[in-house]
């Protein structure tokens, strides 16, 4: 009986985790694709705040997909699985912090928002 309801209990958890798994990096790769699209037409319009306002869009992007990573280690199984996870958390998280850093930066010097 305890069996069945862990077993139960197990499927539910894995099916809602990859459910939001692929939402969350649904929303991240929109987020980044409409950030890309929305900077290239102000690099046209020669806006000055486009490198902010990309960066900003790629940060946002990118934390979605390390949410989705960090939900994707409820379901693995593996010691090799949890490896990948966490370079691929790892990296997400540097490459997130250079963003944020950036930005600053930029704000800093062109006084943008």
């Amino acid at each position: 009986m305890m069996n069945t309801i862990t077993g139960t209990m197990e499927w539910v958890l894995e099916n809602i985790a990859g459910f939001a798994i692929v939402i969350f990096e649904f929303i991240g790769v929109a987020i980044i694709i409409w950030s890309g699209i929305t900077g290239f037409l102000k690099w046209l319009k020669h806006a000055s705040d486009t490198g902010v306002y990309l960066a900003r869009g790629l940060a946002m992007g990118l934390e979605f997909k390390m949410g989705s990573e960090i939900l994707r280690t409820v379901v693995v199984r593996e010691w090799k699985e949890i490896g990948i996870v966490a370079g691929i958390i790892a990296l997400r998280a540097a490459l997130t912090f250079l963003l944020h850093w950036e930005i600053k930066e930029e704000e800093k010097s062109g006084g943008h928002k």
